[in-house]
């Protein structure tokens, strides 16, 4: 895989950046989806009828790749056909106990144990389970942690006001990951429009205690998509991911600085993953928030929270970023591990029809993994599956660069995972 380019979209954060992390009300209800990470579904350990806590677990992780399931609400089991669906008692009592503990002596192993046991999957991206990622195969040696806070996504703040809120907190999940991954280096990547999250890191490396190992910081120029985590070790250590390959290949672990406050919180407080932050945003909200949402609440109730009047004429609503959110069809929807952020856009937003491809090659001057989009999306328009293959398109990140860029707006990435899916599909 070779970096090719990046873009430059418009950041619209500014009605968000400086809004501090709030706590919507408690939701009635939620729905608690099995697949919340990649790999296999969590499994129900709960009954119809049965009443938990806030914090209790619902479903255990099925195989090597899964993720337990906590409740993120207390009350009652009312309904499991696939998913999990808890009706509020109103209390939000904890099945847990928050008051913090000595760590010190926690071995390597009981730190990826609470890690497994609190849920913890990836909060940037696709949602891989955490513990998974902290447990490299024999052979694979780790030399560097690298910590992603670039949010290159525009719109959303929620990692952002994290690092202004809670850096000691992530600093000091940043040293719990050296500790499990043994390693010596560590680079925290934050893009230069984050410049007070930037001075809070300093500020809180200042204050923190010798972990042993080197720390630094690095402000990175604003571009998209410079979070995807090949990107972020090409930029930060000129190191390639091969095709195909994990950044572990090459002797590195990302995580997002989500994920490593939630490790913070599990390890320190036995807190299981039941809530996050999500950016609530766009411009048919009165008041877009930065929100500590309960996992599986309804879409719904975050947009009448953020003062959506659902007269106004909405273009779309969704479920993440412009660049690689899903649109959703259904306000019910609920709030997942992964959601990063809800965005309500208008008619302003709206992509104009799509023209034939006019071989202008923009799409693979912007590829980051140096791909050729039109090329795979005219095999895929064309059901030829049987030679996208050679276009490698199972290395596409799903940035949507490629889309952006266009000039005939032809649903690239949309083409490329059909192009991704019928490719995994030949190969089992």
């Amino acid at each position: 895989m070779s970096i090719v380019n990046f873009i430059h979209p418009p950041e619209f954060k500014e009605s968000t950046k400086d809004k501090k992390i709030e706590r919507p009300p408690l939701p009635k209800k939620v729905k608690l989806l099995l697949s919340q990470h990649i790999g296999a579904p969590s499994e129900p350990v709960v009954k119809v009828g049965d009443i938990v806590q806030t914090g209790t677990l619902i479903a255990k992780s099925k195989g090597f790749i899964s993720s337990n399931l906590h409740s993120s609400i207390s009350g009652k089991i009312t309904l499991i056909d696939g998913n999990i669906s808890i009706e509020s008692d109103g209390q939000d009592s904890k099945a847990f106990s928050d008051s913090g503990k000595n760590i010190s002596n926690l071995s390597r192993g009981e730190i990826i144990s609470l890690i497994k046991d609190a849920g913890i999957v990836g909060l940037g991206g696709a949602g891989f389970p955490t513990h998974v990622k902290l447990g490299p195969p024999i052979g694979k040696k780790i030399d560097t942690l690298v910590i992603n806070g670039a949010e290159c996504e525009p719109f959303l703040t929620c990692d952002h006001r994290l690092m202004l809120e809670k850096s000691r907190e992530i600093v000091q999940g940043i040293y719990l990951l050296t500790k499990v991954l043994g390693v010596k280096d560590v680079i925290i990547g934050i893009e230069e429009n984050k410049m007070d999250a930037i001075e809070s890191f300093g500020s809180a490396l200042f204050r923190g205690e010798d972990a042993g190992c080197r720390l630094r910081i690095k402000k990175l120029k604003t571009r998209y998509p410079q979070g995807g985590e090949k990107q972020l070790i090409k930029t930060l250590l000129n190191r390639e991911v091969p095709s195909l390959g994990l950044p572990l290949d090459i002797g590195c672990v990302v995580h997002n600085v989500h994920t490593v406050f939630s490790i913070y919180e599990a390890v320190y407080f036995g807190k299981p993953l039941y809530e996050r932050v999500v950016t609530v945003t766009g411009n048919l909200l009165k008041e877009p928030k930065n929100l500590l949402v309960k996992i599986g609440t309804p879409i719904k109730d975050l947009l009448e929270f953020c003062g959506l009047d659902f007269k106004k004429d909405i273009h779309k609503i969704i479920m993440g970023g412009p660049m690689t959110g899903i649109a959703q069809c259904d306000i019910d929807a609920p709030i997942v591990k992964t959601t990063s952020g809800i965005l309500v856009l208008d008619k302003r937003f709206k992509i104009g029809q799509e023209l034939d491809c006019i071989r202008c090659s923009k799409c693979i001057e912007a590829c980051p993994a140096g791909l050729m989009p039109c090329m795979i999306a005219i095999g895929a328009k064309n059901n030829r599956f049987d030679i996208i293959d050679s276009y490698d398109p199972l290395d596409c990140i799903e940035c949507g660069s490629c889309g952006y860029v266009c000039p005939s707006n032809i649903p690239l990435v949309q083409f490329i995972k059909l192009a991704k899916s019928n490719t995994q599909k030949a190969k089992k």
